[in-house]
C-alpha cells in the first residue's frame, strides 16, 4: 500500500498551543495518521505519513483553524510506513534556535520560488549558506554553498557573527530541508543588519519536486528524518540508510569500510563506541535475526 508523507509548518501566534494538543492527537490517532506533530506559541511543525484519505482529512482539521487556512504542505510517497506512532508533542520553539526574540512572524527576509531559486545563487555576489547540520551536508548540498559545521542549529547565530559581516556581505541566500529553519536563519540575519536575505521556498524538498533533473543544481540526495533516510530528485528514496549506533546517514562506500558492521557501527561512530553499547547493540541485532527467522 502506498502511503502519503505529509510535511508542513506554519509560522502563526498559538497561544493556546496546549490546549490544540489532545484535540489534535485524538483525531490524528482516529484517521490512523503516524508521524510527530510540534505545536508552540510560535507555530506549527509536522510531519505525517497515512493513507490519501486519512491525510487529507487531517489537513482539513488543521485547516478549519483560521489561523491554519493557508497552511501548506509537500507530499512524498513511501511503500514502508516511515513513523511507528503518532505524537503531538509541546515545545517551546517549533525549531530551536534559542533566541525566543527572532521572530518569523515579525520579521522574514525574501521568499524565492524553486523556479527562481537558481537564478539567484548563481549570482556572484550572492553568499550562499546551508543551514541545516552538518551531517546532514555532507550527503548533499547545492553546488557553491557555504557548510557552517553545526551540530545543531542552535550553533548558527554564533557562526554567522563569527564569520560574516553585514557591510561586506551584501546578498545572501540560505536553503535547508523543507523552509523553517530559514525562516529562523532569515530573521536572525536581518535583525543582525543584513539587508538582502533570501530563502528557498519550501526549501531542498519543493526544488527537488519541482525542478527538472537537467536543470537542478542540487548535489547528491536530501537527508529526511524519517524511515527514508534520505530522498532525491522527484523525491524518490535514496540509496542511503541510517547506522543503527549513532543515526549518522551512510552510504554504499561508508559499508565498504572496516568500521562499518551492520546494525552496530558505522565510520562515524565507531572510535567512540563503547564496549557497552557495542553489546547491547549485538544483542539487538541478535534477537532482530532470530524474529525474522521466525517470521515474526
Amino acid at each position: 500500500m502506498t502511503l502519503v508523507v505529509a510535511a508542513f509548518y506554519k509560522f502563526v501566534s498559538l497561544p493556546d498551543y496546549i490546549d490544540k494538543q489532545q484535540p489534535l492527537l485524538s483525531f490524528c490517532q482516529s484517521q490512523g495518521i503516524k508521524g510527530t506533530i510540534l505545536l508552540a506559541p510560535e507555530g506549527i511543525n509536522a510531519t505525517i505519513a497515512g493513507e490519501r484519505l486519512a491525510i487529507d482529512s487531517v489537513l482539513k482539521f488543521l485547516r478549519s483553524d483560521p489561523r491554519l487556512a493557508d497552511l501548506e504542505h509537500k507530499e512524498s510517497y513511501t511503500e514502508e510506513a516511515p513513523f511507528a506512532r503518532m505524537k503531538v508533542r509541546l515545545k517551546k520553539e517549533i525549531v530551536t534556535l534559542g533566541l525566543p526574540e527572532v521572530d518569523p512572524n515579525e520579521l522574514v527576509g525574501t521568499y524565492v520560488n524553486p523556479q527562481d531559486w537558481n537564478a539567484v545563487i548563481s549570482d556572484p555576489e550572492v553568499l550562499l549558506i546551508d543551514t541545516r547540520n552538518d551531517y546532514e551536508v555532507v550527503i548533499g548540498t547545492f553546488k557553491g554553498a557555504q557548510n557552517p559545521q553545526t551540530q545543531s542549529f542552535r550553533d548558527f547565530p554564533e557562526y554567522i557573527k563569527k564569520h560574516f559581516d553585514p557591510t561586506k556581505h551584501k546578498k545572501v541566500a540560505m536553503f535547508c530541508t523543507g523552509g523553517i529553519r530559514c525562516e529562523k536563519a532569515s530573521s536572525f540575519m536581518m535583525s543582525q543588519g543584513f539587508q538582502e536575505v533570501y530563502h528557498l521556498k519550501g526549501g531542498i524538498l519543493k526544488y527537488l519536486e519541482e525542478v527538472p533533473t537537467q536543470d537542478s543544481l542540487w548535489e547528491g540526495e536530501c537527508f529526511v528524518f524519517d524511515e527514508r533516510v534520505a530522498v532525491q530528485h522527484g523525491l524518490e528514496q535514496g540509496s542511503h540508510e541510517m547506522c543503527s549506533g549513532c543515526g549518522h546517514p551512510i552510504s554504499e562506500e561508508d559499508k565498504v569500510s572496516s568500521k562499518y558492521e551492520e546494525g552496530i557501527s558505522c565510520p562515524y561512530c565507531f572510535d567512540a563506541l563503547t564496549d557497552d553499547k557495542r553489546e547491547r547493540l549485538s544483542e539487538k541485532k541478535h534477537q532482530m535475526e532470530l524474529a525474522k527467522k521466525r517470521g515474526l
